[in-house]
């Protein structure tokens, strides 16, 4: 294994959500090659199974299957880690949704959904989580994945989802306050444009065409000022950094990481 120096996660234990794909899949690749142990949680039980298959030349994987919106889904991803690996060190809230609805056609339950999943569920995962590392006593990192719709809209049919998202950069801010005295560091990662697996579903599912989504592509990546997309691996080596001692005396904050799209 490479010297990964202050960003050497060796001896952490890991829950990762949505790990089984896109950003989240990206971070489980990068915790295992800095030497951290992870519990690839997903609502996708059979993918995640399949990541921790795939990932064991680099490391110790361990999959399950959980809803993060689940109301016990928190206390058993900590459970979980704890039982397979021995105890909870960083968790990364990373499973989130994202379904178009212009606001004058959305519904209440499409609101519930995404808040349940968004918001919620983050809250709640960071609850068990901080209470199992208080109890171990030697802090730990929360690392929650927010977007730069939390700070501006991107588009028209986001409406849930951008205040979701602006509700996990000011509970990254609360949790922060709250967990700190006890060794606990929660900071968020706010992505810019990221292609994943499944990015472009939710405007396909609308009733976009492939080539209106084409379109729509270029234009968003003509004004992001380094002139590409990110890729799951610009958001990996952040939280790498967040999850490790490179960050000691970082808590609170959310970090940008967009190619400069939010300077336009």
């Amino acid at each position: 294994m490479a010297d990964w120096g202050p960003f050497d996660l060796s001896g952490k234990n890991a829950v990762v959500t949505g790990g089984a794909m896109g950003i989240g899949h990206g971070i489980v690749t990068r915790f295992l090659e800095a030497g951290a142990n992870v519990v690839v949680a997903d609502l996708d039980g059979e993918a995640a199974a399949l990541v921790a298959k795939e990932s064991a030349a680099r490391g110790r994987a361990v999959s399950m299957a959980v809803d993060v919106g689940a109301d016990d889904a928190g206390v058993a991803m900590v459970s979980t880690c704890v039982e397979a690996i021995g105890s909870i060190d960083v968790l990364v809230n990373n499973a989130g949704i994202y379904p178009m609805a212009p606001m004058l056609q959305s519904t209440q339950e499409l609101f519930d959904r995404v808040y349940r999943v968004n918001l919620r569920g983050l809250a709640f995962a960071s609850k068990a989580a901080a209470a199992r590392m208080i109890e171990q006593g030697r802090g730990g990192n929360i690392v929650n994945i927010a977007s730069i719709d939390s700070f501006h809209p991107s588009m028209v049919g986001l409406a849930a989802y951008d205040a979701s998202k602006g509700g996990v950069v000011m509970l990254t801010k609360a949790l922060a306050l709250e967990f700190g005295p006890y060794g606990i560091h929660v900071n968020g990662i706010a992505p810019g444009g990221i292609t994943t697996e499944g990015s472009s579903a939710p405007l396909l599912g609308s009733g976009i065409t492939e080539e209106q989504m084409q379109a729509l592509t270029e234009e968003f990546t003509s004004r992001i000022p380094l002139r590409r997309m990110g890729v799951p691996d610009d958001i990996a080596k952040v939280a790498v950094f967040l999850a490790s001692s490179a960050s000691d005396y970082m808590t609170g904050d959310t970090v940008i990481v967009d190619g400069g799209r939010l300077l336009g």
